[in-house]
């Protein structure tokens, strides 16, 4: 693997390279997102402006802390992980009939008016790492074979399927504009759709991915449908557009408090701000979140109303993230030592 950080500069923090070389050496389960010491909560349903806002508060109404979370939409659908405790003890929610009110009242705000039969929630009991986790509950609700709800934009990923009958593979090809996970991404839906991945090429070239993978079934056969061809297709483009980063990016820096992710999402819904995607986390207190937001029906948000939400919040807590200009719109993916953040560089495995 061939990396750099997230401005293209070489790495030589050495405890950033040690942290990654441990990483790989190592065998672990995630357990920083809502496995330890917490409750997580496992949610999907149709998308709306304004459903954060009452998740949030029906939580904050039901004394449940929300320490950390993530949130997908793709497709007029939303995903989420949240992982919360008891307001009063901070301990995590065991008791069934208190669990059995949260499912319930979320599944009801879920649902809405129209998504009686597809609208879930359920208290995650697996221990799996939270992004890999959140697209496997977006491939389970087939959120790729839903039509999309904004236009198809101009740099929408190009996936391609052939097979390589003489050598008994099928070869997937991703086209895209590059960001941090995007490999994370693509291999792990792959493995989860039941693929072995046998040999690889993947270049960059300015802000543009260009992947190739060689793969069989786990049973050593290769792609055999149009049917199967297709569904690979679609699913390798939601996996890439999932975490595309949609909207403008606001993070919020404050005291943490109850109520105060139902007090700012609130404010986003009221000024008509639309969350297409949050990270929630909480470390000693303090309360750093991440929201990509857009007008209603997706476009960019008005800078006004932007200002007029600061504002209400807080200037000071509540600020535009603006990324350098060689990765723009990429989102920053913390590895855990010095803030490092990595890009794809490159990657060849031969056969």
């Amino acid at each position: 693997f061939h990396v750099t950080d997230l401005n293209g500069n070489k790495l030589t923090d050495e405890s950033v390279i040690s942290y990654i070389e441990q990483s790989l050496e190592t065998s672990f389960p995630d357990r920083s997102h809502g496995f330890d010491g917490s409750t997580a909560l496992e949610l999907t349903g149709t998308d709306r402006v304004g459903l954060l806002s009452e998740v949030f508060a029906v939580l904050a109404d039901l004394q449940c802390n929300v320490v950390d979370a993530k949130v997908w939409t793709h497709n007029g659908r939303i995903a989420s992980l949240i992982s919360v405790k008891d307001c009063n003890s901070g301990s995590p929610i065991n008791d069934s009939q208190q669990i059995d009110r949260i499912e319930s009242r979320l599944r009801n705000i879920l649902r809405g008016d129209n998504d009686i039969r597809s609208a879930k929630t359920s208290v995650s009991l697996a221990i799996t790492h939270t992004e890999r986790r959140l697209h496997q509950m977006m491939f389970a609700d087939r959120d790729y074979g839903r039509k999309p709800v904004l236009q198809c934009r101009e740099d929408s990923p190009v996936v391609t399927v052939q097979n390589w009958a003489e050598r008994g593979y099928s070869v997937v090809n991703v086209q895209c504009k590059d960001r941090a996970k995007l490999l994370f991404d693509v291999v792990c839906t792959l493995t989860d759709m039941q693929y072995v991945v046998f040999h690889a090429t993947i270049n960059t070239a300015e802000d543009k991915a260009y992947m190739e993978f060689y793969v069989r079934h786990t049973d050593g056969t290769p792609i055999s449908s149009e049917a199967e061809r297709q569904r690979v297709v679609q699913c390798l483009r939601a996996a890439v557009e999932r975490r595309a980063s949609d909207g403008v990016r606001l993070e919020l820096c404050t005291s943490d408090r109850q109520g105060l992710l139902a007090n700012v999402t609130r404010t986003f819904r009221e000024n008509g701000l639309n969350v297409t995607r949050a990270e929630i986390s909480t470390t000693n207190d303090i309360a750093r979140n991440v929201f990509y937001v857009t007008d209603a029906i997706g476009n960019v948000a008005d800078p006004k109303i932007i200002e007029t939400v600061r504002e209400k919040i807080g200037l000071g807590e509540l600020k535009v993230k603006e990324l350098p200009l060689i990765y723009h719109e990429r989102e920053e993916a913390a590895v855990g030592v010095g803030g490092a953040v990595l890009s794809l560089g490159s990657l060849v495995r031969k056969n």
